[in-house]
């Protein structure tokens, strides 16, 4: 399979914050790094220089680096606090490395270093290392009391020279809490999604006006005046949406500053588009809630290219980004997906996509989370299927990556006149004053 790469978020244990994202590649064969050495460094070298403003954005980014690429000083394209420097056993044995690694410590650059052993190679670099990566991959982790103990003693050490512990391939629940049990500073892998952040009592969400205006943007023909009264009647809703068409995405010439008005301004169009950012209130203050609406924007995002390349694809691109969007509500809500979507009125073909992973549209979205997972073989297999050329995955993927950050930034900045006053700034006391939004 031609070159791709993937960002895996890396959330703090105590606070559910991301703080950051490790990047994994992928070469002509499943795994990049079991290539010759030289070739993986070419194919990221390569990569980096094309594509790393794209992935950069408010979190660091956690990058493995090759013997070859730290000697070519690779790191250096980025600045010391944008990117995180990982080291595996490769090059932690090269006679070089250690001088490297301290230049760059020195330089202000932080390094992860991953599989871990009490031998001197790798004590003898601790003073230079801010992060140790325990591969949490292996079942006899969370069932073998042994190697349960060889891990409680490497988080014990790490404490007690100031070392901050990563647990990768967190990719089920038992391993979730089995870190979470030996309290690891930060955690990755495919399960986080799902703990992103508390999920919402079924009845409270179906109940609630941010699920009645779900299902009534997604009509063939919604009810402007419906939608104005759902969002009306909450004044979190009536803030969100407000902020979000006073954004700088939209830079209005003149201050949109009723619901109404700004439903016009939106368009029921780019207010499915959007819906998910009246969830993002003010008074939430989750960064990982946050996290949460980033993974929907770029689902949605993906899936909408995705479908370009699909001969008679069944689903349009708006379908397609419906279909992304709503892809987490499962992470959101205490209830089956099949329960969520059974009073939205989406199209037949994005629900079943959804709840059984059938047909065309299912391909599609197992394509999405195959990618997301990094699973190589599984995204290899079903891009030919669907017919989407396997060299534009990952283009299409950093695209899509560069655009949510992008809109995002924009989304949730206010645009501001000359002469006028912020009105959506945060508050000295972290509250919503809707009053001063309708005055």
């Amino acid at each position: 399979m031609d070159r791709c790469v993937v960002r895996r978020a890396i959330k703090e244990t105590q606070t559910g914050k991301v703080i950051g994202y490790e990047l994994l590649f992928q070469g002509n064969k499943d795994n990049l790094f079991a290539q010759p050495e030289t070739t993986a460094a070419d194919m990221i070298s390569s990569f980096l220089m094309s594509n790393s403003n794209k992935f950069v954005s408010d979190k660091t980014m956690f990058i493995t680096f090759t013997p070859s690429l730290l000697f070519r000083n690779t790191p250096k394209m980025f600045e010391p606090g944008k990117v995180v420097i990982q080291v595996d056993d490769n090059l932690v044995v090269n006679p070089l490395a250690k001088p490297f690694l301290k230049k760059y410590h020195k330089a202000g650059y932080q390094i992860a270093v991953s599989d871990f052993q009490f031998s001197l190679r790798y004590l003898d670099m601790l003073d230079d290392v801010s992060y140790i990566r325990l591969d949490m991959h292996r079942k006899e982790i969370y069932e073998n009391e042994k190697e349960k103990n060889s891990l409680k003693n490497i988080i014990a050490m790490a404490r007690g020279v100031q070392k901050k512990c990563i647990a990768v391939n967190v990719d089920s629940k038992e391993i979730y809490q089995c870190a979470v049990e030996l309290e690891v500073d930060y955690l990755e892998g495919n399960y986080i999604a799902r703990t992103l952040i508390t999920k919402t009592d079924r009845v409270t969400f179906m109940e609630g006006n941010f699920f009645q205006l779900l299902v009534e943007v997604s009509k063939p023909e919604p009810d402007i005046s419906q939608v104005e009264q759902i969002i009306s009647r909450d004044a979190g809703l009536t803030f969100s949406l407000l902020k979000l068409v006073n954004s700088a995405y939209f830079a209005l010439r003149r201050r949109t500053s009723s619901i109404r008005q700004a439903l016009v301004t939106l368009g029921i169009g780019q207010l499915r588009q959007w819906v998910y950012m009246l969830s993002f209130r003010q008074d939430v203050g989750s960064p990982a809630l946050e996290e949460l609406l980033k993974l929907s924007f770029l689902r949605a995002k993906f899936a909408s290219e995705l479908v370009n390349y699909v001969k008679k694809c069944p689903i349009t691109n708006n379908e397609a980004y419906m279909m992304g969007m709503f892809s987490t509500m499962e992470y959101m809500v205490d209830a089956p997906i099949e329960e969520i979507l059974e009073k939205i009125p989406l199209n037949s073909v994005v629900e079943e996509a959804l709840v059984l992973g059938n047909g065309v549209v299912g391909n599609i979205y197992k394509l999405i989370l195959s990618y997301e997972r990094a699973d190589w073989k599984v995204c290899k297999a079903l891009a030919e299927e669907l017919g989407v050329p396997t060299y534009l995955l990952a283009q299409i993927y950093i695209d899509c990556v560069e655009n949510v950050n992008t809109i995002w930034n924009t989304l949730t900045t206010e645009y501001v006149r000359k002469g006028e006053k912020p009105l959506f700034s945060e508050k000295s006391d972290n509250t919503e004053h809707i009053e001063d939004i309708l005055k």
